[in-house]
């Protein structure tokens, strides 16, 4: 019997989501490394059951949330049915459901606001029918995916340009393929580097409590022949301080879920911590980020609606007990970097430094959403 597993490590197109005549197909990430297990969604029940996997992280990371709630709205509409005002009215109460999933994200409401707007322009003209809207709902999703996918590259290209050959870099969460449309954020800037020649190295921090570093990260640094340390959260600092057997770290590298216009930066928790301990090491810290990313209508990072979740994420791992059952526990799924703390931002318009305004000088996504 083949491995599935084995067949989704050699492929050369990662993905965490595809949309065929089937529906869509979603990798639910909550199984890897040990299990490479596709959920499909048919038109009837894509709705619910991606909005659920949103919530649940069975898809995550900043990009591909919103590439899942735009491709969930494509298959639906792909079988538009009823009037065009119920067909509109029902893509609405979709769009709603989509958009209660995960607070933090920006890129989710980036999405469903391109959709949306496509939606109402095609349903506005006076000859209008539900065809039409259907075909510019699908058309405004697969952009999505496709400018993202781009973005992707171009960050690529343009944060490998910051790597040295024998550079070591720190990253936290994960920042992968599997995280956006394409080759992914920071992950996907050590994999244009060694593309380019470059003999750049990983340490990822495992990621309490979900272990997106040690799950995903690890994984998919392993799948594509990059070099990886796995360390503890806690281990961080004291890595900076002494370097791993002999190599110093040279700088890190983080995505994020939200970028305020002032540049504080809402990303997975404990990158507040790593950027804090860069900082005291003089190491450099650069969020690498699509423009989508950046929210210009939220001021600074007071502003980010933080993402609280379930305690028994932290009391427990896989089912197996951690603590006491009923211990109290505060469980915030991201925290914010302040500006101050940020070296650098890579886009894929090119790289920004800490001094510009991020929102204003990278956002295209901001201003068509005002």
């Amino acid at each position: 019997m083949s491995d599935p597993l084995r067949a989704l490590l050699v492929r050369d197109d990662l993905r965490p989501f595809f949309l065929d005549g089937h529906g869509l197909h979603l990798l639910d990430q909550r199984d890897l490394p040990a299990h490479e297990t596709w959920r499909v969604f048919g038109d009837g029940g894509v709705i619910e059951g991606v909005a659920r996997s949103i919530e649940g992280l069975a898809v995550r990371g900043a990009p591909a949330i919103g590439g899942a709630a735009a491709l969930a709205l494509a298959a639906f509409a792909r079988r538009p049915r009823g009037t065009l005002a119920s067909f509109v009215d029902t893509l609405k109460q979709h769009d709603a459901r989509l958009r209660r999933t995960r607070p933090t994200a920006v890129n989710l409401f980036v999405a469903l606001d391109a959709i949306a707007a496509a939606r109402d322009a095609a349903a506005g003209r006076a000859d209008a029918r539900s065809d039409d809207v259907a075909v510019a709902v699908v058309d405004a999703a697969e952009a999505y995916c496709h400018v993202d996918e781009a973005a992707c590259t171009a960050m690529g290209a343009h944060g490998a340009a910051l790597l040295d050959d024998g550079d070591v870099v720190v990253t936290v969460c994960h920042t992968g393929a599997l995280a956006t449309c394409g080759q992914g954020t920071a992950l996907g800037v050590v994999k244009s580097a060694r593309k380019a020649g470059k003999d750049v190295a990983v340490v990822a921090l495992e990621t309490r409590p979900l272990l997106q570093g040690a799950r995903l990260t690890a994984w998919e640094c392993q799948r594509d022949r990059i070099p990886v340390t796995l360390i503890t959260d806690g281990m961080a600092a004291f890595a900076l301080n002494r370097g791993l057997r002999g190599r110093r770290i040279a700088r890190a590298l983080v995505g994020a879920d939200r970028i305020a216009r002032n540049g504080d930066t809402a990303n997975k928790i404990g990158t507040f911590a790593l950027a804090v301990a860069c900082a005291h090491h003089d190491v450099p810290f650069h969020v690498v980020a699509p423009t989508t990313t950046f929210d210009e209508t939220c001021p600074d990072g007071h502003a980010i609606p933080i993402e609280e979740r379930a305690a028994d994420e932290v009391r427990s791992a896989r089912g197996a007990p951690l603590s006491p059952v009923d211990v109290g526990v505060w469980n915030p799924a991201f925290d914010v970097t302040p500006a101050s703390l940020v070296t650098g931002f890579v886009t894929e318009r090119g790289l920004l430094s800490r001094g510009a305004s991020p929102a204003r000088s990278a956002s295209p996504a901001a201003a068509a959403r005002r």
